[in-house]
């Protein structure tokens, strides 16, 4: 514009390019564009110049047709130059990215609009999960259409029986049954395709009538085909397994991950969705009325074998003992095997859930985890005695503190003689001269091994004359004040 402002006030093609600071010949060209009712003269491209690669553009062209796009730009460079072209990779590079955009653009896939309807669909489909003590875990992501609802439910397999439990739970968590599941082409899906024609496996057909929903899968190698639940696999992996970008530390358990998954799904389900103006969990409170009854038991044919749970927190499947996590005792669960292993399944409130997970044993080898008894001391070792007061002296001897429980336990163990009068004794003590004093004293009587008649009154002597004790000393042959006898090693030699 500057030049235009002054070529019309000079009306001269020299002064303007001395005002405008260019050569004249700009100021010419941008004069005679606009006499000719260009509108941007900036837009206007000039004629480009020859290339090298312009004799070979032919088979560039010809390449990029037949792989459809997918050749590399050094392969093609690798033939030009078999062909006698003489230029740089670069110019090659440009080329075939040129002719690959103008290849797409008369082929680029178009879409319609979807515009779901309530209660019709559920995509379903799995993702890799975090690695957890070294074993791999995969997550399973679901995606109600409509209301954009989520759920995440992490697993250690793909199997069959996984696929029904996390379907199920994934139900009774959105609180009924769509019209249809879309899930990818897995085997636990499509066992193979006919002609084109999807081949169900019977199981999946079987939970499907079970919920009252047709399960169909997505077409092969088209993943856009089920876009939603793509888009959810895609935003888990990057919030729930750990990376550089996320900063997410590593799990050390996998009821760290499955919490993790858990709070994931609450806020993302609390989040106001930009497509629809609204929070997920709101509509899903909508899209409940269009959903159809859920059954009140799970489909159990793909989920293994029932069993009880023993009193003893146990089941037995092949004759083999097996625990179970705390609050399953007289439910029913699920047994199956999976590869190695042995998988246990539980009805919770969620839905069905992976309970415990055991490698197979053999009979007369039970396999029984620690943690799932919290309140009892694990292995075979003795188990340390718990006093109980069953009488009023027992009572008040026991009332006194801590010192007492030791002092009970340590006498006893050493075969004290007249261990009831002792402590009747020691609840004079505590009546007279007060319950902490005397707690200590037997404390220490215990650590020294002191449970003689007069023992307890000399340790309370010390404590009130000497104050509070130094290191204990054990009578022993090791502080035994007899002569030593190394003098004599030396006899005879």
């Amino acid at each position: 514009m500057e030049i235009l402002e002054s070529y019309d006030a000079t009306r001269c093609a020299h002064s303007a390019a001395q005002l405008a600071g260019c050569d004249p010949k700009t100021v010419r060209r941008y004069v005679a564009l606009r006499d000719a009712g260009v509108g941007d003269p900036l837009r206007v491209r000039t004629a480009p110049r020859p290339k090298l690669i312009d004799a070979f553009l032919p088979k560039v062209e010809e390449l990029v047709d037949i792989s459809k796009a997918k050749i590399r730009a050094d392969k093609v460079h690798e033939r030009l130059l078999a062909m006698g072209f003489t230029g740089t990779e670069r110019t090659t590079r440009r080329a075939v990215r040129e002719a690959k955009i103008a290849w797409r653009a008369g082929r680029r896939r178009t879409y319609r609009p979807w515009v779901p309807e309530p209660g019709l669909w559920l995509q379903f489909d799995w993702g890799d999960g975090p690695r957890i003590g070294g074993r791999k875990t995969y997550l399973f992501c679901a995606w109600l259409a409509w209301s954009r609802f989520r759920v995440v439910i992490p697993v250690f397999d793909q199997t069959m029986g996984s696929l029904i439990a996390c379907l199920d739970a994934t139900l009774r968590q959105v609180g009924g049954v769509p019209a249809y599941l879309l899930g990818d082409n897995a085997k636990t899906v499509t066992v193979e395709h006919v002609a084109g024609v999807a081949v169900r496996h019977p199981t999946v057909v079987a939970a499907g009538r079970h919920y009252g929903a047709t399960v169909h899968s997505c077409e092969p190698f088209d993943p856009e085909s089920k876009g939603g639940v793509e888009a959810t696999v895609r935003v888990a992996k990057a919030d729930l397994v750990p990376t550089e970008t996320n900063l997410r530390g590593a799990y050390g358990t996998f009821a760290e991950l499955v919490a993790a998954c858990e709070q994931w799904c609450e806020h993302i389900n609390a989040r106001v969705h930009r497509e629809t103006g609204a929070a997920p969990v709101d509509r899903l409170a909508v899209e409940r009325g269009h959903l159809h009854v859920l059954p009140a038991e799970p489909h159990t044919a793909a989920l293994g074998d029932e069993r009880l749970v023993n009193d003893d927190q146990t089941v037995r499947v092949g004759s083999v003992r097996y625990s179970t996590p705390p609050g399953h005792v007289g439910e029913r669960v699920w047994c199956r095997t999976v590869g190695e292993e042995l998988v246990i399944v539980a009805m919770t409130s969620t839905g069905t859930a992976e309970i415990a997970r055991h490698q197979l044993s053999t009979p007369g080898n039970p396999r029984i985890v620690d943690e799932h008894y919290p309140h009892h001391p694990g292995g075979n070792h003795p188990r340390p005695p718990r006093p109980r007061a069953r009488s009023k002296a027992e009572a008040d001897f026991l009332a006194i503190g801590d010192g007492a429980y030791a002092w009970l336990v340590e006498a006893a163990a050493t075969g004290a003689s007249r261990v009831r009068a002792k402590m009747a004794r020691a609840v004079e003590f505590a009546t007279i001269l007060g319950l902490d004093k005397v707690d200590q004293a037997l404390g220490l009587a215990a650590a020294a091994g002191r449970f003689d008649d007069a023992d307890l009154g000399a340790i309370l002597d010390h404590l009130a004359t000497r104050g509070e004790p130094g290191d204990l000393v054990r009578v022993d042959e090791s502080f035994s004040a007899q002569p030593g006898t190394a003098s004599w090693e030396r006899f005879g030699r």
